[in-house]
């Protein structure tokens, strides 16, 4: 098996600044957007596909595939882009491949962007599992490690250099995990060969969903100028009708340039504007962006254009970026979560990626079902469980007015050695990663750096404490959490968080089959949270196994009646500790979903209220009922909402 490995003095490095000045990522990472100086072109499709099935997965660096066509180095199949490339074929070892896999697409650039040296061309992967490395032309422009996140190389001097020839794409791409990834894992080698066969492995996981992998999200390659905005960071505030965007416009490729900021509401008229790269956009009779249910108007969008300007002695560079801003405030008291200066309450979902065929790969059909399905529930809300979702999704959550609580990998961390400086080092980094990408998101109210770590162990004190602080050091706009289900008493990390988000399977995973405990040990959970912490507290995981049309009264686990009598009786002690500290309820989960195959397992994970395919179960129905009464009791719903009276 061979797993790339990073620079541990680098990590080192990068850890003994924690404390003191926060060390900027290259560049930004704004979403490719098509503008009047800027163009994408979407390489998704067909992809020349070959997993390296050598022994020790290293065939194709020994033999450099990159070097030439993928085709020429041995067979190779058509996969999808975007895709995991799990479910594609019928194979079932490439199913539960582990290793290397290389994709290969060659395309012909534009002659324009070629020819124009004023022009950059960027090649930009929106997400692979969960190490990848690129080369275009057979040399390396790029690596990254950790899935979930975008990534980009600029490949203007590549491709100019034989104009007549397509462009050749090769990445590699491995989802080993380690004790130092995130997620976690580790490889466990099985010797005894009466028993196994030469060079058997297993990946030891230590989450409960399916380690899909492979290239997830769209390539592009797009175009800016040689000079451009690289980075725009606002921030949002409002005082009495007048609302305030703090903004800051990072410029690469000139000392000096020209800028034009302009502020449009929905119609395209400018509210407000500006000539410099940093200042604040004052917005009378503002529009202020509101979660869904909660105004009339949910979901308010204005867009920031950024028009730039640079002259040099030869050249005239001009580059437009329009950012869509939303105007709203979050705050957190002890008892409250305030949007707006408003109370505002989760009624919502935990999801995955995840659907038949295509894994974790990015969807616009199930995307769109999901927003209509989240809707009709009357959620209001949801977390990325357990990882950063597609930035398409979340600009879905900003037009919606959808509430995110936005995560990171970090699931899975139980062995003490993933508590070390390596593993914190990354963990830093994809933190970096994901604030740089997701900052200006209006929907986005909360960051989550893990789920369910081993909070206990006397190392989570010093690694939750640098890395919430290391957080808030890089977005002080925002409150942080992490989402925990240890023993109140000895969780080391809750004292840094702002909000305490707490998982329990009460009469699941304790006391199965027992519901008549639920409302002792619930409310003992939230009494003992809040007494210690003083914090308010989300419900941010509760829920029990459903298979759909499994029926038995009296209710017994596994059938919808059994989940539909543990939702109750959890909604039941939800109603009394709502109107004290308790500000927010996420049903697990949203849909069923794949996982690794076990003996407690029935072709994945059953505690969905709809099915892998989006059909509701029982329990969908008694969450829409409590969904759209929540939102009417909290903010006395008019007309204009279409509430379901039938409910």
């Amino acid at each position: 098996m061979s797993v790339p490995g990073s620079s541990a003095v680098l990590r080192v490095l990068w850890l003994l600044s924690v404390f003191g000045t926060v060390l900027p990522l290259d560049g930004g990472m704004l979403f490719p957007r098509e503008s009047t100086s800027r163009e994408v072109k979407e390489l998704n499709g067909l992809w020349d596909f070959r997993p390296d099935g050598s022994l020790n997965r290293n065939e194709g660096f020994e033999k450099a595939w990159y070097k030439r066509r993928l085709a020429e180095t041995g067979p190779v199949i058509e996969m999808p882009v975007p895709a995991s490339y799990n479910d594609i074929t019928q194979d079932p070892t490439l199913r539960d491949f582990i290793g290397w896999v290389w994709y290969e697409r060659e395309v012909f650039v534009p002659a324009r962007w070629i020819s124009d040296e004023g022009t950059r061309v960027v090649l930009r992967v929106g997400s692979a599992h969960y190490y990848s490395i690129v080369w275009v032309n057979g040399e390396k422009v790029t690596e990254h490690e950790g899935g979930h996140l975008p990534f980009e190389a600029e490949i203007s001097s590549l491709i100019r250099r034989d104009p007549t020839k397509p462009c050749r794409i090769t990445i590699a791409v491995n989802n080993t995990l380690t004790l130092e990834t995130l997620p976690p894992g580790t490889i466990q080698y099985m010797n005894d060969r009466t028993r196994y066969p030469d060079g058997f492995f297993v990946q030891n996981i230590y989450f409960d969903f399916f380690n899909y992998a492979g290239i997830h999200r769209p390539v592009l390659l797009y175009t800016t100028p040689t000079v451009y905005v690289d980075d725009i960071i606002v921030e949002t505030n409002f005082m009495d009708n007048t609302g305030l965007v703090r903004y800051k416009v990072s410029v690469q490729g000139a000392a000096t340039a020209t800028l034009k900021v302009t502020l449009m509401d929905k119609d395209g008229h400018c509210v407000a504007s500006s000539n410099t790269p940093s200042g604040v956009l004052k917005v009378v009779d503002v529009k202020l962006w509101w979660p869904y249910l909660m105004h009339e108007n949910p979901g308010y969008l204005y867009s920031m254009e950024v028009h730039l300007i640079a002259v040099s002695e030869t050249s005239t560079y001009e580059d437009v970026y329009t950012l869509p801003v939303g105007i709203r405030t979050v705050n957190v008291t002890k008892t409250q979560f305030l949007i707006n200066n408003k109370p505002f309450y989760f009624h919502g979902v935990n999801k995955h990626e995840d659907s038949d065929i295509r894994g974790k790969g990015l969807d616009w059909p199930l995307i769109v079902k999901d927003f209509n399905l989240i809707k009709w529930l009357g959620a209001n809300s949801f977390r990325t469980s357990h990882y950063p979702y597609a930035e398409e999704i979340l600009q879905m959550c900003d037009r919606h007015g959808i509430v995110v609580i936005d995560e990171c990998p970090g699931v899975g961390i139980k062995d003490i050695r993933s508590f070390g400086n390596a593993s914190l080092s990354h963990h830093l980094v994809v933190m970096d990663e994901l604030v740089r990408r997701d900052k200006n998101h209006p929907s986005v109210v909360m960051w989550s750096v893990a789920n369910e770590p081993a909070s206990e162990m006397p190392p989570a004190e010093f690694y939750f404490k640098t890395l919430i602080k290391h957080t808030k050091a890089l977005d002080h706009t925002r409150p942080v959490t992490y989402i925990t289900d240890s023993n109140y008493a000895r969780d080391k990390g809750a004292p840094f968080v702002d909000v305490v988000c707490v998982n329990s399977y009460f009469s699941w995973y304790h006391d199965p089959g027992h519901l008549e405990v639920i409302p002792i040990q619930l409310n003992a959970q939230f009494e003992n949270w809040y007494g210690k912490y003083k914090k308010p507290i989300i419900q941010s995981e509760y829920g029990a196994d459903a298979l759909p049309g499994l029926h038995m009264d009296p209710p017994m686990m596994f059938t919808e009646e059994y989940q539909n009598a543990l939702l109750q009786s959890y909604h039941d002690v939800f109603d009394q500790k709502r109107k004290q500290y308790v500000i927010g309820e996420l049903i697990w989960n949203f849909a069923d979903f794949m996982t690794a195959q076990a003996i407690h397992r029935v072709v994945g994970n059953k505690k969905g209220i709809f099915t892998r395919q989006r059909q509701p179960k029982a329990a969908a129905f008694i969450l829409r009922r409590r969904y759209w009464r929540l939102a009417n009791e909290t903010w006395r719903l008019p007309p204009w909402t279409k509430y379901p009276c039938s409910l």
